[in-house]
């Protein structure tokens, strides 16, 4: 990267015709100009003194220059809007670091014990080696198959320079093992070691991740999964072959994970949305399978903000589990969504040799995860019968019967979600614009509300693109390797970006903002400027969370996700192992089919009623988990004492 510091470009007009004669000179892959420092930032195979020259040529003096380092790696970005330095996770050198590898899967038996290094690797993805960092040096992490009811000894071992604990998402586990730091246990630090004694109570699929900065750690690769097999024969239908896949994206700017900072979460108000997606941590993997195989796929949304829509045109998928075990009713799908942190189980036919492709499919794109090649070769037993068979779960239509009362009784708990913007912060230099978070096109230059939907206008930085022109870094990643687009705070020359033609509002017609459509806004908002409330609303005024249960009790939970909120969006709201629970309604339509979940999706504006099964005792966490969500404070903890018999 070629760093400039032009003193006299104070103007958007100043930016415009920088970049376009920068765009000029032979070799600019990305051009970066910012006005709350002045600076102009280009990559690609250029002269330093030809950028120079090209900015001097249009009348603006060049005070400064950098090249990029003597070993090649990118200069970090660590200034805020306006030049104020930022403490940043930043290290991008992967010298000496092993490479990431593929992972394992770990046959665990009762009472077995297991050694977890928590390390950085140097992980490939695309054409672009990048720093990260892993569970016994792969990403994903091991996945552990383990057996109903049993359980392990997990030795972990901390050898990066930051704190670490390991969660054990959606297991219903002893609470001193839960993860959570400052609440089940101190963080581990670096050089650290700590010894988990982890249960396995119910069959389906579950997850391991960091959990004292998620929207940093699980960006950088510390997640893997467990398979619990159940106890009970015949308890899945019969398929040929099991595939654990995990869904995530990572943001890549210039070579590397764009920065984090030590001290506050950035990309507070959307989340982190990637440039590049992953699938079981690779670009475009390929899969081979036979005519007629039933493929048993276990799928978990591991990114730090990302809702999966996921489909296989032409293969028949019918979705048979969820978070905790089984559907209520097997059913035939198109395609199945998870919100980060949920899981889906989905077996999936291909009855005719040919290419599939597995995609994400949002209102405006369609991203291909992977292909699968299925031969001619028959698969062998034949399945197709019984994959024809929609099967009911017993316990679950049990408690079908049992949901009337609680549909017609009033919540026990009301829990409402909320955002609280600072309108005046970041501070930065020079002219500043305001704008809501919802209709980012529509600025002003004072603080205030939004006229078309009332949201608060939060600063956006010095007057930079024009309304409608916000440069997305989010392109279409089509070829699994690192999209080839600028990046950055100021303006961007047109001829620079490859997909700068997103226009909000589509992307919340179902609830859902399926991707980052306010680039500069949400890279500028931090815990800072940006609060996330979870608020108890159950004696009608705002208060924070005081939750008092007892094991054995049965929980009416109705989330309120507030339209009335500073930045109205989907959360994917998760409750710790005090539990498990029920949707019952969504905006009061019963719930179609139920399952065992620990997460779930609220859509924008959406109220949803849960039922929360209370069996474990503790102090538990419950939090939103886009991870910059969580550490912007839409996070909680409750009480469970124990019952009579626990």
């Amino acid at each position: 990267m070629i760093t400039m510091h032009v003193p006299a470009m104070t103007a958007r007009t100043d930016v415009r015709a920088i970049s376009a004669s920068i765009s000029d000179v032979p070799g600019v892959q990305t051009l970066r100009a910012d006005l709350a420092t002045r600076t102009v930032q280009v990559t690609g195979p250029v002269d330093p003194a030809a950028i120079s020259a090209a900015v001097t040529a249009t009348g603006y003096a060049v005070e400064d220059h950098s090249a990029p380092a003597a070993d090649g790696a990118p200069l970090p970005d660590t200034t805020r809007p306006g030049g104020r330095p930022v403490d940043t996770f930043s290290s991008t050198d992967t010298t000496d670091l092993p490479p990431a590898t593929r992972p394992q899967l770990l046959d665990l038996a009762d009472g077995e014990t297991l050694r977890l290094r928590v390390a950085p690797v140097a992980k490939q993805i695309g054409d672009t080696t990048v720093r990260m960092l892993a569970y016994n040096g792969s990403i994903p992490g091991p996945t552990l198959r383990v057996r109903q009811g049993s359980a392990v000894v997990v030795h972990v071992s901390n050898d990066t320079d930051i704190d670490t604990t390991v969660h054990w998402h959606g297991l219903r586990l002893d609470n001193t093992q839960d993860g959570v730091p400052g609440v089940t246990q101190q963080p581990i630090p670096p050089g650290g070691r700590f010894t988990y004694h982890v249960q396995f109570p119910d069959p389906g699929l579950y997850w391991i991740h960091d959990h004292t900065r998620e929207d940093l750690t699980q960006e950088m690769g510390l997640y893997g999964t467990i398979l619990v097999d159940p106890a009970e024969p015949d308890y899945w239908p019969p398929a040929h072959r099991d595939l654990v896949v995990t869904l995530d994206d990572v943001l890549l700017e210039d070579g590397a994970l764009a920065p984090f900072s030590r001290t506050e979460t950035n990309y507070a108000a959307m989340g982190r949305y990637g440039n590049v997606m992953l699938v079981g941590g690779q670009t475009d993997p390929q899969v081979t399978a036979h005519t007629g195989e039933v493929v048993r796929a276990w799928l978990v949304n591991t990114a730090n903000s990302r809702t999966f829509r996921v489909s296989v045109p032409g293969a028949r998928v019918k979705l048979v589990g969820g978070d905790s075990g089984r559907m209520e009713r097997e059913e035939f799908v198109e395609d199945v969504v998870l919100a980060p942190a949920e899981r889906a189980v989905v077996d999936v036919l291909f009855d005719r040799p040919g290419q599939y492709a597995v995609e994400h499919r949002t209102p405006a794109r369609t991203y291909r995860l992977a292909e699968i090649a299925v031969t001619d070769e028959p698969a062998d037993p034949p399945l197709t019968d019984a994959f024809r068979v929609l099967r009911t779960d017993p316990g679950l239509a049990a408690e079908r019967r049992q949901l009337e009362s609680w549909l017609a009784a009033p919540p026990d708990e009301v829990l409402a979600i909320v955002a609280e913007t600072d309108p005046t912060a970041p501070a930065v230099d020079g002219a500043t614009v305001f704008a809501g978070p919802t209709h980012p096109e529509v600025v002003s230059d004072a603080p205030g509300h939004c006229p078309t939907c009332g949201t608060t206008r939060l600063a956006t930085g010095p007057a930079g693109p024009a309304a409608g022109q916000d440069t997305d870094h989010h392109a279409e990643h089509a070829t699994g390797h690192e999209a080839g687009h600028a990046m950055g705070h100021g303006e961007v020359s047109p001829a620079m970006s490859r997909d700068a033609s997103h226009h909000h509002g589509s992307a919340t017609a179902d609830g859902v903002e399926w991707e980052d459509e306010m680039v500069e806004m949400n890279r500028r908002t931090t815990s800072a400027n940006l609060r996330w409330r979870l608020l108890d609303r159950t004696s009608g005024q705002d208060r924070a969370p005081d939750w008092r249960f007892t094991v054995g009790d049965r929980v009416k939970i109705r989330v309120v996700n507030d339209m009335a909120s500073d930045h109205p969006m989907h959360h994917p709201l998760h409750i710790h192992g005090a539990g498990r629970f029920l949707v019952l309604a969504r905006d009061g339509v019963p719930e179609h089919n139920l399952v065992w979940k620990d997460t779930v999706l609220i859509r924008t504006g959406q109220t949803v009623d849960l039922l929360l099964d209370v069996t474990n005792p503790g102090t538990w966490a419950a939090h939103c988990h886009i991870g910059e969500h969580h550490h912007s404070g839409m996070a909680f903890t409750f009480t469970v004492a124990p019952g009579a018999t626990s």
